[in-house]
């Protein structure tokens, strides 16, 4: 026999009771076995006429029928008639995905005593009865009514109790609630110390089920749910890891997808193909310059001009300081800026002083301390190149820089290199790229960063208005590209047009074929590599603390 615990929901009607009304016990459904071996034939023999007639009637006209396609009336209507009152359950939701809403709608409701019944039982025992055997088909009446009277002891382990149905109320079900259970009703069932419910249950009389037409659960019906409650209901997932988690569980069909023999093929296949056009480029230029109208051209114009004023030649010191220090930080910034562009949740967090509005990550605090030092330290080259008169050597002084600048052009792509003198004058290539670096890239670099830092002010709305942030972030990166595009064909041609002579003017400021600036830049890069492992937040943050707040959240 299969028992559930009817939990009432929200009232149907706004203001009214919850739905279903409240019932005095679990609903439960014997089987006709368990029946047979309830209901003693002493006290089948004690029934009382008008009862047993009456509760034959009520059988009848609520059994279902197996052979019949309609559905007869629920029990709901004659306990009704007897002044129970009439409830029903709404089929609701499938049980399964795709299935039929759940209970069936063949399903029987169960069967409603009449309290009436069992207020007569008792006086109707004493009466003689003819002795009627109970069949296999035969049906307790007054089970449902014996049904309250069940005890905690008999009833298992008890409900757990939920939310409460009214606001400040005690949680629900009451406190020694527990589900019903079928059990066997003692031979000796008239026994003094029992109750006058289980009397009543006792004395109840049997009768046969007779089949009606089936006609379908009626409105205010119950029908019990005899499904297993022990395991939950099936439900799909509908929580799932945002974007970006915090910690990802990697699964082998997640992991990075290895480039196939395809990819790899493409690749070659594309490099091959660059290759090609560089050859034809080199090809294709000199034949250009083997023409007469370029020869003259190219006397003309040989790749450099000499400046309206002279200009003492070398490098001092302070320019090879300065030289080392921007290549180290520009490393560490375009190292740090791809970080933050990249970087979803941050793990690290720097906090100002004062300002706990304006945390950012520890990457961000870091790329633009590095942006501080290195406008530092262009602020200083700038400052020094004006005043010992160094700058004509950067900044041009005359239109036939352009020219000029498309001859040395020419003349690298056709490996025929120009003229080199950097000890005493750049050619105009040369002092075209510094200038736009150095006047042009880097202020601007400056500006957009400054514009989508912390430190724009806030407050100012006409000039936010005026230089929106979407164009400092449209800028900032693309300033960055052109930083690494300047750097790799800086050193390129570094090593292309005089390899230890250039480093011993970037390095050693002498101007000497020896082995001197080579291990200087040897050294400078050690020093790079080491800030680049060292750029970490176990090393990040002490420094951090020193100006700020450092917190993991």
């Amino acid at each position: 026999m299969a028992t559930r615990m009817l939990r009432r929901g929200l009232p149907r009607v706004p203001g009214g009771e919850p739905w279903p009304p409240a019932a005095p016990s679990p609903l439960s459904e014997p089987t006709p076995s368990t029946v047979a071996e309830q209901v003693p034939s002493a006290v089948v023999e004690q029934a009382s006429p008008p009862v047993a007639e009456s509760a034959a009637s009520a059988v009848a006209e609520s059994a279902p029928s197996s052979t019949s396609g309609q559905q007869p009336q629920p029990a709901a209507v004659h306990a009704e008639r007897a002044g129970a009152p009439a409830t029903r359950l709404r089929r609701g939701l499938p049980r399964v995905p795709g299935g039929e809403p759940w209970p069936p709608a063949d399903a029987a409701p169960a069967s409603v005593a009449a309290p009436a019944a069992a207020d007569t039982a008792p006086a109707a025992s004493a009466a003689p009865q003819p002795a009627s055997t109970p069949t296999a088909d035969a049906v307790p009446v007054a089970a449902a009514a014996a049904s309250p009277a069940v005890p905690a002891a008999t009833g298992g382990e008890s409900v757990r109790r939920g939310l409460p149905r009214v606001v400040g109320g005690e949680p629900w079900p009451p406190e020694g609630t527990v589900p019903a259970t079928a059990s066997s009703v003692p031979e000796n069932s008239a026994s003094p110390a029992e109750s006058p419910a289980s009397a009543a249950a006792a004395t109840a009389p049997v009768a046969p089920v007779i089949e009606a037409p089936d006609t379908g659960p009626a409105p205010g019906a119950i029908v019990p749910v005899l499904a297993d409650l022990s395991s939950p209901l099936p439900a799909p997932r509908t929580v799932w890891d945002g974007r970006a988690p915090r910690h990802i569980t990697a699964s082998p069909a997640s992991g990075r997808r290895r480039p196939t023999w395809t990819q790899a093929i493409a690749v070659l296949f594309g490099a091959a193909a660059l290759g090609v056009l560089a050859g034809a480029a080199i090809a294709l230029v000199r034949t250009l310059l083997s023409f007469p109208f370029m020869q003259d051209f190219l006397a003309a114009f040989p790749g450099e001009y000499e400046p309206p004023f002279p200009v003492e030649p070398g490098f001092a010191p302070w320019v090879n300081w300065a030289h080392f220090f921007n290549m180290f930080l520009i490393v560490l910034i375009i190292r740090s800026g791809l970080q933050v562009r990249t970087e979803k949740r941050p793990t690290v967090f720097w906090t100002p002083r004062g300002n706990a509005k304006g945390k950012i990550s520890l990457n961000l605090w870091f790329h633009q301390a590095l942006d501080i030092l290195w406008l530092v330290n262009g602020v200083v080259f700038v400052v020094l190149l004006f005043v010992t008169g160094h700058w004509a050597r950067i900044v041009p002084t005359s239109w036939e820089v352009f020219p000029n600048a498309l001859s040395a052009a020419l003349q690298y792509i056709s490996f025929d290199w120009p003229h080199e003198n950097g000890w005493n004058n750049y050619n105009s290539l040369q002092q075209l790229a510094y200038f736009v670096t150095v006047f042009v890239a880097a202020p601007l670099a400056a500006v957009t960063g400054f514009r989508m830092s912390g430190l724009w002010p806030k407050r100012a709305e006409k000039l936010s208005k005026a230089y929106p942030v979407e164009w400092a972030r449209a800028l900032h990166f693309p300033i960055m590209l052109y930083f690494v595009a300047f750097i790799i064909a800086h050193v390129a041609l570094v090593m292309l047009t005089g390899f230890l002579r250039n480093l011993n003017h970037m390095f050693a400021a002498q101007d000497a074929v020896t082995w001197t600036g080579f291990w200087v830049f040897i050294l400078s890069l050690v020093v790079i590599a080491g800030g680049w492992a060292a750029a970490r937040p176990l090393v990040l943050a002490p420094i951090a603390k020193v100006f700020g707040k450092v917190s993991g959240r």
